[in-house]
């Protein structure tokens, strides 16, 4: 296929990738194009680098940039639109590009150019950002080999191709793995228990397996382990026995066969371990804390605190969860399991707070959800979200193109929203990601930045028939987390496309604003906003609002615990584990699992076979991060309860503040001090705790 610029959409100039004219074909020739320019700009970069920004920063934005852009496009519809013709494109010139990274992270010219403008230059005139940019350059290159030399250098090489490669056949077998299992179900008393709107999805699931006559009311039914279908199985289905066995096949997910996942992992701590050693590390976790704000004791210390916090109330949860199953006669009371504590907690939740989350799907529809949130983000960020549709090309019928106003109605940034979930080709879990970043150096007119664009991606479940999206109040949070993300990203001011947005910005402060934003899903005005019927219109009726806010810190301490399950066994297989030593991976997660889990995982669970986080993901030794960033977001939010959260004018004002520090800033300047100049103070656990009705109540005189 003839590698031209006129028939490969990838080497074309676009303001918004071509999603729907990507094909497969285009990668190979497409990126090996692309590689090959971005090479020669690299050897020329070298030979004429100069420490100015103009000679060095500016041409290597340009670089880097270009392929950030290409590549992330590509990637993004492996993410969204699997197919086995790309994963093949995609794992065939991966090591090119990684090889690629590799040469243009270790260049010594332009290394010790950033050190001469560190060392020599007008260091102290520069900007806040420029600093922040030169340091972050020299430890990259760092951590990127540059002081290697030959042999160790070529090892690190191979390393980092070897990691590249095992990270994608992860995420491969966790998606195979998920989309193989399949359980048909005939005999409605089968699936007593499941509501309509999961009866709609497995029917609607039939459909697309071949049972064409398939029907909610009649069935058959089909239950697969993504993640709407699977929740409604643990949280609804009677049948404790299919309770099982669909939680035994989630937990065992990519563990056995050609998709076993045990291996890979063994081999990615073996050559992390192996990285930061080279580096002069002592393990992975320290080159993780090296570019955070964390400190491997720092973040160790947070868990210990927030675990010994919840510890207790996660114990009382449990037995208030053993004595209602008594009180219901279910024979499983003093023998709960992994698969009865979901499905008995919601029963206790419906009993507690007379909460049916199924039965508040109605009131909670896409479209309803999404005005209500662009409404909020008027309120507090004076920005106007428009729909874009046709704008830009997509990859689904189903995927949403917006444009981001300010106040004066000039468009600032844009985005893309792909709801729902798509089993056979889409990665479970939701995303935010940057499309491109704002950017002076790619400026359309010589004057104004290049606009920011966005995805963001959620799995929620699908418009069933002839009505919409209808979403559980964990779906509205998850829109409002991604969406948080987004704001970063597209309300920047920062104009150095380098730390712009969300880049540059510390990995344990990026879950800020986005768990900042779920908090507002309880706040009455914003609720009541986007929960109203899909139907009659109607709002939600003022006593469930009250019992949904006394609902919020059920068993916190429990979910406080399984966040700090995944978080803990991560820093420990990360600093502490030995490869191919006495203990295996599953040993340290029943170890670890001792004191952060009430009932102890089975033998035979394999959950780390998916923990696609922290093995194919950016989140090795820093699943910590998003304990630590809601420590940050909790703070921030309570700067808007300390104002008065029904005081419109005090709101606006707090907002302001948060959309000119937290939103603005982005990378160019140390998340702490954007932190304090937000707060007017450093953080402290305190609201995190109270949130989640968790500081311990003080003694009455």
């Amino acid at each position: 296929m003839s590698t031209t610029a006129e028939d490969n959409p990838l080497l074309k100039d676009f303001d918004f990738p071509p999603f729907d004219s990507i094909d497969a074909n285009h990668v190979r020739p497409g990126i090996r194009a692309l590689l090959k320019k971005l090479e020669s700009e690299l050897v020329e970069l070298e030979r004429t680098v100069e420490p100015t920004w103009p000679k060095l920063v500016e041409p290597l934005e340009k670089i880097t940039d270009r392929l950030t852009v290409v590549w992330g496009a590509v990637n993004h519809l492996k993410s969204v639109k699997d197919s086995p013709e790309l994963r093949s494109a995609i794992e065939e010139v991966q090591p090119e590009k990684v090889e690629f990274e590799l040469k243009l992270g270790q260049s010594k010219p332009l290394y010790n150019a950033f050190k001469h403008i560190k060392e020599f230059s007008d260091w102290e005139r520069l900007s806040n950002a420029r600093k922040r940019i030169v340091e972050s350059q020299m430890k990259e290159a760092i951590l990127n080999g540059v002081s290697l030399e030959d042999d160790k250098r070529d090892q690190f090489n191979k390393i980092q191709q070897e990691l590249a490669r095992l990270s994608q056949k992860f995420e491969e077998n966790v998606l195979d793995a998920t989309k193989k299992f399949e359980k048909l179900i005939i005999d409605k008393k089968e699936i007593e228990g499941l509501p309509a709107t999961a009866l709609g999805l497995a029917a609607q699931t039939a459909v697309s397996k071949g049972h064409e006559n398939a029907t909610a009311e009649n069935g058959p039914w089909v239950i697969t382990l993504d993640g709407p279908s699977f929740m409604s199985v643990m949280q609804h289905a009677r049948n404790r026995a299919l309770r099982e066995e669909v939680y035994r096949a989630y937990v065992s997910r990519a563990s056995s066969g050609d998709l076993d996942n045990t291996a890979i992992i063994d081999q990615i701590l073996k050559l992390k371990l192996e990285k930061a050693k080279l580096l002069g590390y002592s393990n992975y976790a320290e080159v993780s804390m090296a570019t955070k704000m964390a400190t491997v004791d720092k973040a160790t210390e947070l868990l210990e605190k927030l675990r010994s916090a919840s510890w207790d109330a996660a114990v009382q949860d449990m037995e208030d969860l053993k004595q209602f199953c008594q009180t219901q006669g279910a024979p499983e009371a003093n023998d709960l399991s992994h698969w009865d504590v979901n499905f008995w907690s919601e029963r206790l939740r419906e009993s507690k707070y007379e909460i049916n989350e199924e039965e508040l799907r109605p009131y909670f529809s896409l479209p309803k959800v999404m005005d209500g949130l662009f409404n909020l983000a008027k309120i507090l960020f004076g920005i106007v979200i428009e729909p874009a549709n046709g704008l830009a090309m997509v990859w689904n019928k189903d995927v949403k193109f917006y444009c981001v106003k300010d106040s004066s109605g000039n468009p600032i940034a844009y985005f893309y929203f792909d709801p729902f979930s798509r089993p056979s080709e889409k990665r479970g879990g939701a995303w935010m990601d940057e499309v491109v970043s704002r950017s002076r150096v790619f400026s359309p007119d010589g004057t104004s930045p290049r606009l920011p664009v966005a995805h963001m991606v959620c799995n929620q479940m699908p418009p069933v028939g002839d009505k919409p999206s209808l979403m559980t109040f964990r779906e509205v949070e998850t829109v409002f987390h991604e969406f948080g993300h987004a704001l970063q990203h597209m309300l920047t001011k920062q104009d150095e496309g380098l730390v712009a947005g969300i880049r540059g910005i510390e990995w344990d402060a990026v879950e800020l604003p986005s768990q900042f934003m779920e908090n507002w899903c309880y706040h009455r005005d914003t609720l009541m906003s986007i929960a109203k019927h899909y139907e009659t219109g109607e709002s939600l009726p003022e006593d469930i609002y009250r019992k949904l806010l006394a609902a919020r810190t059920f068993r916190a301490g429990s979910l406080s615990l399984r966040q700090l399950r995944f978080a803990c066994v991560d820093l420990e297989l990360h600093s502490k584990y030995v490869p191919g030593g006495p203990e295996s991976i599953y040993d340290v997660d029943q170890r670890v699992s001792k004191i952060t889990q009430l009932i102890p995982p089975l033998p035979e669970d394999r959950f780390l076979c998916s923990f696609s986080h922290i093995f194919a993901g950016g989140y090795a030794a820093g699943y910590y991060s998003y304990k630590w960033a809601e420590v940050l977001s909790a703070d921030a939010f309570s700067a808007f309860e300390d104002a008065g959260l029904n005081d419109e004018k005090a709101v606006k004002e707090t907002g302001h503040r948060f959309r000119e520090t937290i939103l603005a800033l982005g990378g160019g300047k140390a998340p702490l001090e954007v932190f304090v100049e937000f707060r007017g103070r450093e953080p402290s656990p305190e609201a995190l705790l109270r949130h989640n009705g968790l500081l311990p109540v003080p003694a009455s005189a």
